[in-house]
């Protein structure tokens, strides 16, 4: 049926009828233009920009001092994967992520997600939005997946710039897991792609305690600290042996559990367990961002 077609029936109703016809029309389409015009907010700002290219610039450096100093007493040094990029270009973007996890990824993700609310509050623009006829639980909806789509944008700048200047300067060949084991170059880099995607929703339990700050306060920089600060005291507490109790329970304790992409069988239920965990977090900082957003009295 055409548009014109599905046009006759709805003229000839009577009038309360095409109202009531044409609302959920109009509510879908205010929810894709709320959308794409939410993604060209978060990616247009200066300041995301900024970041991705921040990000983006890391795994260019590691590879670069990598490079330099291959052939000096320096040469295959370093923690974690580092020591291994120097034989396989692949391993930069291990390397390279296995850097920004602990710090630069959920500074980038505080930034996007404590902005996502508290930013229009503070220009006023946020009761504007609730005129759109969308409801608040599907704006929040539309923040966080703008806020997703940046988090996971931000994983695929480093991983991407990675495997390029990895290739470029060290080359790309069969990959050896940690176990010792060979495999071929195929499956290296799904493995590696894995392993960049793992990392990506790792970071999504953040993004909802970074989205549930943001409807808390009129005051971005106060929720994007917030949200930071959550996941260097989860780290913090990770580290503490007395505590080990609540460990399998905190934000980034699963967090380096890629590794299982780069053993000969993939641990399945590891990580399985770690975005378990990812779940639980979003469901409840979720739910508090939900609840807190569809009650308040917005007056900016």
């Amino acid at each position: 049926m055409s548009l014109a077609d599905a046009a006759v029936p709805t003229a000839a109703m009577p009038s309360g009828s095409a109202t009531h016809a044409a609302a959920p029309t109009r509510v879908r389409g205010a929810w894709g233009r709320l959308l794409r015009s939410e993604l060209r907010l978060v990616f247009g700002r200066r300041r995301n920009i900024a970041l991705l290219v921040g990000l983006a610039c890391v795994p260019l450096l590691l590879g670069t001092v990598l490079f330099v100093t291959r052939d000096s007493a320096l040469g295959g040094q370093g923690p974690g994967f580092i020591s291994r990029v120097t034989e396989n270009g692949l391993f930069l973007v291990v390397a390279a992520l296995f850097m920004c996890l602990p710090f630069l990824l959920p500074l980038t993700t505080g930034i996007a997600s404590g902005d996502a609310i508290a930013g229009e509050a503070q220009a006023g623009t946020l009761r504007y939005l609730l005129a759109v006829p969308v409801s608040r639980a599907r704006l929040l909806g539309i923040k966080a997946l703008a806020t997703l789509a940046y988090v996971a944008c931000a994983v695929l700048a480093i991983a991407v710039v990675a495997f390029v200047v990895g290739a470029v300067m060290f080359g790309v060949g069969d990959v050896t897991l940690l176990s010792g084991t060979t495999v071929p170059v195929a499956d290296g880099v799904l493995r590696i792609a894995g392993v960049a995607a793992y990392v990506a929703l790792s970071l999504t339990g953040l993004v909802a305690v970074g989205l549930f700050l943001s409807t808390l306060t009129e005051v971005p920089v106060g929720a994007m600290a917030g949200t930071v600060v959550v996941a260097i005291v989860s780290a913090v507490l990770d580290t503490l042996p007395q505590l080990a109790v609540i460990h399998p329970g905190l934000l980034t304790h699963h967090w380096l559990d890629f590794a299982e992409f780069l053993r000969l069988e993939v641990g399945w239920g590891v990580l399985g367990q770690g975005l378990a965990v990812q779940a639980a977090w979003v469901a409840v900082f979720g739910a508090l961002a939900w609840s807190r957003f569809t009650t308040a009295d917005v007056t900016s």
